[in-house]
């Protein structure tokens, strides 16, 4: 009954205007302050802050000028293996003998390179244009090294001639040595096929490897030098290996692509 008398009363008398009205508490003010301050904040960052970004693929260390697979020109069974594998040979080099029905010939390399795979072995029998040994081709002895990144073609377009690159060799292990410094030197117009990158690396299975999540562009990453260690290139941590780097090694390579406002991103 108490509480129906005071009902009433307040609907007989609905304004109140003699009483303080509380529009927030102090521990309310400071909670909008501070919100106020922190959108503040992430307007600016979004609008003057920067955001680097790197993009990650696989790819070879070579000598950039491609590989050809070496084919008998004649059949009959190999007698003499002439070279071993990573020798440079010039054009025209002895490789291989081989034992015909007309005498011995001796298969010869088209042109001068560094000897990759040797398919043929003594006793083997080859046929007409079987494989015998795979080569890389070199111009000159002197030749420095160069990575070529497969970057899926999607990102390509990102990927700027001189930017930053770190290489993760897999003949240096990174936790010791670091990663290998370069800068892109070029990126490819159009995607390649599976068919495309055997022929450049003499290597069927391994172009299906970095084609696998589909066609991808050519990035040629030239490496930079060091005359202070022992390999001739410049590493992340010290000297890097005490040894030389070997052509045909697997490495993983981080592009770094150019900074982005944060607003970019909301941007069409």
């Amino acid at each position: 009954m108490q509480f129906r008398q005071k009902a009433l009363a307040k609907l007989q008398s609905p304004e109140e205007l003699d009483l303080p009205v509380r529009f927030a508490r102090p521990q309310g003010r400071l909670v909008l302050s501070v919100a106020i301050l922190v959108m503040a904040a992430a307007s600016f960052w979004a609008v003057t802050g920067s955001v680097a970004s790197k993009l990650s693929a696989p790819g070879i260390i070579g000598y950039g000028q491609g590989s050809y697979v070496l084919q008998s020109p004649v059949a009959g069974q190999v007698t003499r293996v002439l070279a071993d594998e990573g020798d440079r040979l010039p054009a025209g080099a002895p490789l291989l003998n081989v034992r015909t029905e007309r005498g011995d010939t001796v298969v010869r390399t088209v042109a001068a390179g560094r000897v990759g795979t040797l398919v043929a072995a003594i006793g083997t029998v080859v046929t007409v244009g079987a494989d015998v040994a795979t080569v890389e081709r070199v111009a000159h002895t002197g030749d420095p090294l160069t990575a070529t990144l497969y970057i899926p073609a999607s990102g390509a377009p990102s990927v700027a001639v001189g930017a930053a690159v770190d290489l993760a060799v897999e003949s240096a292990p990174q936790a010791r040595y670091g990663v290998l410094r370069g800068h892109v030197r070029a990126v490819g117009r159009t995607s390649r096929t599976a068919r495309q990158i055997a022929a450049d690396l003499g290597d069927p299975e391994l172009a299906g490897q970095l084609t696998r999540a589909g066609r991808p562009v050519a990035v040629v990453v030239t490496l930079d030098t060091s005359s202070r260690t022992p390999s001739g290139y410049r590493w992340s941590k010290g000297e890097g290996p005490s040894y030389e780097l070997d052509s045909m090694t697997l490495a993983t390579g981080a592009v770094h692509l150019a900074a982005q406002r944060p607003i970019d991103w909301l941007l069409p």
